[in-house]
């Protein structure tokens, strides 16, 4: 693990650093970066929300074209899906000799679909927290730990200005933990299809119709099934699942022993094993690349389908009474 004392920020004292994308990622570690001393240029389409957003915040911004003429670190922060064609278009007949080609996860290196020139560096700097997290943590005079991943290493310091890059987001403040961009990606797709996406919402949505089937109101079972949810994860989060285990009841502790397994037995981990190797064959990568070509079809189907469940109108209406959970 690196922390402050492992990083130097000179190394990108005097370089110039694009944001290409000014989403969640992007306007987190643009600003943090900034606040760190650093000459900062932020790319996005003009009009846009984000566009507007990075002139409230006080960059001006330009094309990812102009950006990255300027750039020595050219930091990739739109979704996977565009990745490809922004840096065919407008960043790869722009990257020179010393250039440094930056991501916050690993799908387009990992599989192909962006191809650098050997003569340029290319680092991972990825957060493991979303933005607003990133950007409030820096703020606190706190971080995110994240993790760094060299692919190619032309100049001889790409692992140095990794920790720099990740010591001006504030992540060193944390902890930094280096890794491939192979494993990065791999294992992060694993985790948002098998448990924290894909499992969790098909086990939310599985357990709130079983008790709504069953006879039960259905605000009864939003509680019980999703709304508590965040508690237990919460303690978890906070402590591990020893904390979690202390924190709850004797009879949902037994409960977690004797039942949890029976929910999630061999057949449900030989599926999440299915997954995993579509993951690392690359058969998932293809059908989401294969997707966006098509318009989304299958995508906005199944968007369209869960927005319409009724787990979304119950959980709308009782949250509308939390006066807790609104923000200013």
């Amino acid at each position: 693990m690196f922390y402050n004392k492992d990083a130097d920020l000179l190394l990108l004292r005097g370089k110039t650093l694009a944001i290409i994308g000014y989403g969640s990622q992007g306007h987190a570690q643009a600003q943090n970066l900034r606040d760190s001393g650093l000459n900062v240029i932020v790319s996005e389409l003009e009009g846009t929300d984000n566009w507007k957003l990075a002139k409230e915040h006080g960059f001006s911004p330009v094309p990812a074209e102009d950006a990255s003429k300027k750039a020595d670190f050219i930091h990739i922060l739109v979704p996977d899906e565009y990745q490809s064609r922004i840096f065919k278009e407008s960043i790869e007949k722009n990257l020179s000799e010393g250039n440094t080609l930056v991501f916050s996860h690993g799908f387009n290196i990992h599989y192909e679909q962006i191809i650098p020139a050997p003569d340029v560096d290319v680092i991972m700097i990825a957060p493991k927290g979303p933005g607003h997290l990133v950007r409030r943590m820096y703020i606190e005079g706190k971080g995110v730990p994240s993790l760094i991943a060299i692919y190619q290493d032309s100049s001889g310091k790409a692992k140095e200005n990794a920790l720099a890059y990740a010591k001006g987001i504030g992540a060193t403040r944390a902890g930094v933990l280096e890794t491939t961009f192979k494993e990065e990606t791999e294992t992060d797709l694993f985790g948002e299809q098998a448990v924290l996406c894909g499992g969790s919402t098909a086990l939310i949505l599985a357990g709130f119709e079983i008790l709504v089937e069953a006879g039960y109101q259905p605000e009864i079972a939003y509680f019980e099934v999703m709304h508590e949810l965040k508690l237990i994860v919460d303690l978890l989060n906070e402590g591990g699942m020893e904390y979690m285990r202390y924190s709850v009841s004797n009879t949902a502790e037994y409960g977690d022993y004797t039942r949890g397994p029976r929910v999630i037995d061999e057949n449900v981990k030989n599926t999440m094993k299915t997954l995993l190797n579509e993951i690392q064959t690359g058969e998932f990568a293809r059908e989401w690349i294969i997707e966006n070509m098509a318009n989304r079809p299958v995508y906005n189907k199944l968007k369209k389908k869960g927005t319409e469940h009724p787990i979304e109108k119950v959980g709308k209406d009782l949250r509308a009474m939390m006066n807790w959970l609104k923000k200013d």
